[in-house]
């Protein structure tokens, strides 16, 4: 059974940085396009960036400049580096496949606010 695993979250001021994590655990993620994705209270999930197996990066225009997807294959890990966060990235955050989506993780809450 896949299970993602989110950690990183936390409370941060505008302006400041975080760096999130997914470990994947019971598959290989390097044959996969993973994304990471979030929700805002009152709002539907949305994508915010992927990385394919090749390391292809894609971002939503609100992210794009600020934030960067990674991943590292041997660790079955994927990571989101978040720079000048701001109050509207408030959301509860997730990881899971792009074109094949396996059980939603838990998700970690990152809070901006001052």
């Amino acid at each position: 059974q896949v299970q993602l695993v989110e950690s990183g979250g936390g409370l941060v001021q505008p302006g400041g940085s975080l760096r999130l994590s997914c470990v994947g655990s019971g598959t290989i993620f390097s044959t996969f396009t993973m994304g990471w994705y979030r929700q805002a209270p009152g709002k539907q999930r949305e994508a915010v960036a992927s990385i394919t197996n090749g390391g292809t990066t894609n971002y939503a225009d609100s992210v794009k400049g600020r934030f960067t997807i990674s991943r590292d294959n041997a660790k079955n890990t994927v990571y989101l580096q978040m720079n000048n966060l701001r109050p509207e990235d408030t959301a509860v955050y997730y990881c899971n496949g792009v074109i094949y989506k396996f059980a939603w993780g838990r998700g970690t809450q990152v809070t901006v606010s001052s």
